[in-house]
């Protein structure tokens, strides 16, 4: 990220709510990676997945048309999976920098949640209404889901906060990861990897060996994807709390 538009005594401001508000302008100096990218790639997706939907609209018949339903889900996957590539690169990229201007560790953290949280909640929102022109448009026309594919409720309140969630979960989980990279670089990633690698592996042999699937399933039924969802809160504290533990041990290097 650039960082031309901030001075060392703008970041150093002596007003805690001033330094942290300057650490979110930090992370937002480049709009490009943050806003541009994501909605660019978004914007690609979903022309060609209009442009799929109308090729099948026109190959089908009205009445094979009418029970068609093109699902994709993934999209919308896509940006989850940028928000946590996001979180790690705002970390690397404007830690060092903040810390060279002697911000502290806690103004950087509290700012930079924060403004994940800000973008959580403006994308969310953004998405749950062109979810919402979707389906006032029967799939823009074309019964293509983008926005609100079929797992997704049909209450738009509901919509709004899982895709809150997730997206706070997926940001959490990246600055979780950038904040192992920042305390002990590349050693602690492999070592973190591998230990996420045995406990998911040890859960599904221990589910496996009890026989616990179906009750898994039950679970995952029962829970509904709002539920299910809201469960995610639990590791999303977690790692805010323990990507601010390990980045007050950590040594930025440029």
């Amino acid at each position: 990220m650039t960082s031309t538009t901030l001075s060392p005594v703008t970041l150093h401001s002596p007003n805690a709510a001033r330094r942290v508000l300057n650490v979110a302008r930090l992370h937002l100096v480049n709009r490009v990676q943050i806003i541009v990218q994501p909605w660019l790639i978004m914007s690609f997706i979903f022309a060609i997945s209009l442009l799929i939907g109308w090729i099948v609209r026109v190959s089908l018949s009205p009445a094979d048309f009418a029970e068609a339903n093109l699902q994709f889900g993934g999209a919308f996957g896509f940006f989850l999976i940028y928000m946590l590539v996001l979180a790690v690169m705002a970390i690397n990229q404007t830690f060092p920098f903040a810390q060279s201007y002697s911000v502290t560790r806690r103004d950087f953290y509290v700012g930079t949640v924060l403004t994940f949280l800000g973008l959580s909640v403006a994308y969310s929102i953004l998405i749950t209404f062109l979810g919402w022109i979707e389906d006032l448009t029967n799939g823009w026309g074309a019964r293509v889901a983008l926005f609100s594919p079929d797992y997704f409720s049909s209450n738009l309140a509901e919509r709004l906060f899982v895709t809150v969630v997730l997206f706070v979960f997926f940001l959490m989980t990246g600055m979780a990861i950038a904040s192992v990279y920042m305390r002990w670089r590349v050693n602690g990633m492999l070592i973190f990897f591998g230990v996420l690698t045995l406990i998911l592996v040890g859960l599904a042999a221990l589910a496996t060996f009890t026989e616990q699937w179906p009750t898994v399933g039950t679970w995952f039924a029962a829970m509904g994807l709002t539920g299910v969802v809201a469960w995610t809160l639990v590791p999303s504290a977690l790692c805010t709390v323990a990507g601010y533990l390990l980045l007050r041990k950590a040594t930025p290097r440029n």
